[in-house]
């Protein structure tokens, strides 16, 4: 079981996690988008975390909301919309819980996953955030007989292979596929810092 405590944990970490790879993210959106990913993501990290620790630990869903929302507003281009949406999607299914099962986090990730695609029309092999998070969700569902911290482990390492699996794909959605062919060679930012996402949440879920 996660608690929200853990939760709100691996969200502070998130943060941290992000700041400490703005100039990464940021070069990887200099290849193939606008250079701004980085910053726009530990922009709304910081205002994320910012409003933590007044939250109540009781309800793993508001948080998650509060995570949302806070992205929505705070992250720019494409990435506030859909970060914003796989928190706002997790939080309908944790909503009301003070702890949160493998069966709820699968859930709550698959959600998340099919909230992204309905509103950015993405597909795997887009080059996008969900040729990671598709394959972390993959990875989570099938580690079976082990430890939660070890599936979440599993996940955020196949999140970790996913987007690395980018680098030789043509982008199919988002400011990278005006390039076309020139996209190929570089690996997504969306990918990344979702890798690094569920990267954090692995360390939580480990602690």
């Amino acid at each position: 079981m996660l608690n929200a405590d853990t939760v709100v944990q691996w969200i502070e970490r998130a943060a941290e996690v992000i700041e400490e790879n703005e100039k990464t993210l940021t070069e990887l959106d200099a290849a193939i988008g606008d250079s701004d990913h980085g910053a726009n993501m530990a922009r709304g990290f910081s205002a994320v975390r910012g409003k933590l620790t007044a939250h109540p630990r009781d309800d793993i869903g508001a948080i998650l909301k509060m995570v949302g929302m806070t992205l929505l507003s705070t992250v720019g281009g494409a990435s506030g919309p859909l970060y914003g949406t796989l928190f706002l999607e997790a939080a309908k299914i944790s909503a009301g819980k003070p702890e949160i099962d493998r069966v709820v986090i699968l859930q709550s990730l698959a959600a998340g996953l099919a909230g992204i695609q309905k509103r950015g029309k993405a597909e795997p092999l887009d080059k996008t955030m969900v040729d990671a998070l598709g394959p972390a969700i993959r990875a989570f569902e099938g580690a079976e007989g082990v430890s939660l911290a070890e599936a979440l482990a599993q996940a955020a390492e196949a999140a970790r292979l996913g987007a690395e699996a980018t680098i030789p794909l043509v982008a199919r959605k988002g400011r990278a596929s005006y390039l076309g062919e020139r996209s190929a060679g570089h690996q997504d930012p969306g990918a990344t810092s979702m890798w690094l996402l569920l990267q954090s949440l692995a360390e939580a879920g480990a602690e």
